[in-house]
């Protein structure tokens, strides 16, 4: 029997799965406890195109991504932090703050996606790795001067 599993269930399939299990187990567990519901040729076909609809958004996202990583290549951003007497930075750089200057620049970028090892606490020019999608990643250089 043919069932369409309505969440992930372990040792047959992930939501959205069409599988093929033993009548007994889909209509006794599967259906009863509300993890699968019966393939019928409408819900087969809907699922069909639910899939299709779903590559095609994530293959939209994959292009915008590598556009945004191509255009984000090499470019400067500047920031501003306070710095005291002798050189001595009050506070740091973080993801949120390159976030928000990118922001600001016009890039929408989520403060997640910027990876930096550890915060930036010097006056100086620091390469800085922004990974958009798995697999699509950019380098930035991010400008840290003192604000007057």
């Amino acid at each position: 029997m043919q069932v369409i599993l309505l969440q992930d269930v372990k040792g047959q399939g992930k939501k959205g799965d069409l599988v093929d299990v033993n009548e007994g187990y889909a209509r006794n567990f599967l259906i009863k406890k509300g993890f699968a519901e019966v393939a019928t040729p409408n819900k087969i076909n809907d699922l069909k195109q639910k899939k299709a609809a779903a590559d095609f958004h994530k293959q939209e996202e994959v292009k915008a991504m590598r556009a945004l990583a191509a255009e984000l290549k090499g470019k400067t951003f500047t920031l501003k932090i306070k710095v005291g007497q002798g050189g001595k930075v009050f506070g740091s750089v973080t993801g949120a703050t390159i976030a928000e200057a990118m922001t600001a620049a016009g890039y929408d970028v989520d403060k997640k996606k910027i990876v930096l090892e550890s915060p930036i606490k010097a006056v100086g020019v620091y390469d800085v790795d922004i990974k958009l999608l798995e697999g699509i990643s950019t380098k930035i250089k991010v400008q840290v001067s003192e604000e007057q």
